[in-house]
């Protein structure tokens, strides 16, 4: 799940699936391994999840630092929240939706994950301006929702569904939107579906 939050930057889920066969096939699906391979040789197998040369040196930042925790991720994820949230942050190629979705799918912590269809929909919602910082939007899920891992990931999901299936960054299904009867866009405003 670590390798893929990495891998995931920039890139569709299919894409990184591929790149994970392609570790998988390899046999460097182990931190060990990773660290083992050279990175042109990492780079390579990274290829299909785009800007591989970086994304090899993401991914080796990352199992150089979990070597520091004998490779367990359970003793890496055996602390507090905020304090592995800055942890994770301080490791080369991890940001703030990385570091996220690693805290909430991985680690199994209460934190929401805030990413391109998030700040697209809430923008189009009226909640959010275009430029929203992450941990603007973030606070805003934070202190309107329960702190359970289940409900950040469904909302999350349901999320990306919506924004790769309906909400889309160019001519959007609003028509089909669920949210259209609260969107000044697509619905309230008695705009044409399709309209941005």
């Amino acid at each position: 799940m670590c390798i893929g939050a990495i891998l995931t930057q920039s890139a569709s889920w299919r894409n990184v699936e591929r790149a994970l066969a392609n570790l998988k096939r390899a046999g460097a699906f182990s931190p060990s391994a990773l660290r083992a391979m050279p990175l042109e040789q990492l780079a390579h197998l990274l290829r299909p999840s785009g800007y591989f040369t970086v994304k090899a040196r993401k991914v080796k930042a990352f199992v150089e630092h979990l070597a520091r925790y004998n490779d367990d991720l359970n003793a890496l994820f055996a602390q507090e929240t905020h304090t592995l949230r800055e942890e994770l942050l301080g490791i080369y190629g991890i940001g703030e939706e990385t570091a996220d979705d690693i805290l909430l799918y991985a680690a199994g912590k209460p934190v929401f994950v805030v990413d391109a269809y998030t700040i697209r929909i809430f923008h189009r919602l009226g909640i959010v301006g275009s430029k929203a910082r992450y941990r603007e939007v973030q606070r805003l899920f934070l202190e309107h929702l329960p702190p359970d891992v289940r409900t950040f990931n469904e909302y999350h999901a349901l999320l990306v569904r919506l924004g790769k299936e309906v909400c889309r960054k160019r001519q959007p299904l609003c028509g089909a939107c669920p949210l259209r009867d609260l969107c000044p866009i697509g619905g309230a405003s008695g705009a044409p579906a399709g309209s941005p």
